[in-house]
């Protein structure tokens, strides 16, 4: 069974968004507040009704609004886990998961529930109403209630925004397990990249609305379409280069970068003089030492910065001494410490081919980031 929608509207948020989800998988929407995100869950619930557009899941049209199909909301067999849970606070955790069941005899019900409680790891707690637990309980409270309705589709809107570290670490782990047996399309939405990245195996970026790129994860991050997609997840290292030569016979486009040839695998959709954006992820930016600095794509640096965690560490250095031409890398913190790398180090860095992404130059990431071939720039 798969779910498939393109939405459109104006007003009150602007919709121009194709999504696709299909049985077993799960899609996470990413991208900033006002993107239209928890307005697109609507729609697929039937809470909101676009102008335009049209929901389908398996053969069954839920909304086609050219034809004047609008399936209410309780005919469409979603699960929808709310931000914030909707929990009736005068019911207890069975009776919050038994409202789902009408669907069932009064006299299965209770079972019904006390097995989706069970699987959601709340035994015990049937009695207790929502006050009485914490938010990591009421959550999976949440989630049994929408898994009761035996939805063909699930819908999860921010689902851990409301709880501490701890508690959404141990969440996102249970979720894991559990979506393993869940045959249905998912449809996630986070502000949380790295969640997406755990659980999605297809990510759609939005903005204003609008559907920018959908792709695996690992795929989006390492491949942007744009430079909106890649500042958008967050990507550090977003600069400008101009194209100075393409080579399809060695897999080659050279870019300029502040005077700085980079050799980049072939995008044949440039033109040489052209100006482009260029993105390379953090894991593809690697520390070398003194005696393979004339490997390609090696240029110098002085570490601006260094942060570490549980044995990881971000670097970030600046080419040049440029503000504008600052690189970010991960390496391990125990590396980190023993390469002497604090504030005011000196460094070789080589910027793998193969991960670097061209993608169009639009004015706005060039008036933001460094220029090609530039001999000036803002400096610190």
């Amino acid at each position: 069974m798969k779910l498939t929608a393109r939405l459109e509207q104006s007003a009150p948020i602007p919709l121009a968004a194709d999504l696709a989800c299909d049985s077993g998988e799960l899609l996470a929407l990413v991208g900033p507040s006002g993107s239209g995100k928890s307005t697109i869950l609507r729609c697929l619930a039937g809470l909101h009704r676009p102008a335009a557009g049209t929901v389908r899941c398996g053969d069954e049209t839920w909304l086609d609004a050219r034809r004047g199909i609008d399936v209410p909301p309780q005919q469409r067999r979603v699960g929808f886990v709310f931000q914030h849970y909707a929990l009736f606070p005068h019911l207890s955790a069975l009776a919050n998961v038994m409202a789902a069941l009408h669907h069932l005899p009064a006299g299965e019900r209770a079972a019904k529930a006390r097995q989706w409680l069970a699987r959601t790891n709340l035994e015990g707690l049937e009695g207790r109403r929502p006050a009485e637990l914490s938010g990591g309980q009421q959550q999976r409270v949440a989630l049994a209630r929408a898994l009761a309705r035996d939805p063909q589709v699930l819908l999860l809107d921010e689902p851990f925004s409301a709880v501490d570290q701890v508690t959404r670490r141990k969440l996102l782990r249970q979720l894991i397990e559990l979506r393993r047996s869940l045959a249905i399309p998912i449809v996630l939405v986070t502000h949380d990249l790295e969640e997406a990245a755990l659980l999605a195996d297809t990510m759609t970026v939005l903005h204003r609305g609008r559907t920018l790129q959908t792709a695996p994860p690992d795929e989006l991050l390492a491949r942007p379409v744009s430079a909106l997609v890649a500042r958008l997840t967050d990507q550090p290292n977003i600069f400008v280069g101009q194209v100075v030569e393409q080579s399809p016979a060695t897999d080659t486009t050279l870019i300029d970068w502040l005077g700085q040839p980079l050799q980049a695998a072939h995008h044949a959709g440039f033109a040489v003089g052209e100006t482009v954006c260029w993105v390379v992820p953090e894991a593809g930016v690697i520390l070398v030492r003194d005696h393979q600095a004339d490997r390609e794509n090696t240029v110098n640096a002085t570490v601006n910065e260094r942060l570490a965690w549980r044995g990881h560490a971000t670097v970030s250095a600046r080419v040049g001494g440029r503000r504008d031409a600052t690189l970010s890398f991960a390496i391990g913190a125990s590396v980190a410490q023993r390469r002497g790398l604090v504030p005011g180090a000196s460094v070789a860095l080589q910027l793998q081919k193969a991960a670097i992404a061209l993608t169009p130059a639009d004015p706005a990431t060039v008036g933001q980031i460094a220029f090609a071939g530039s001999a000036t720039g803002p400096k610190q």
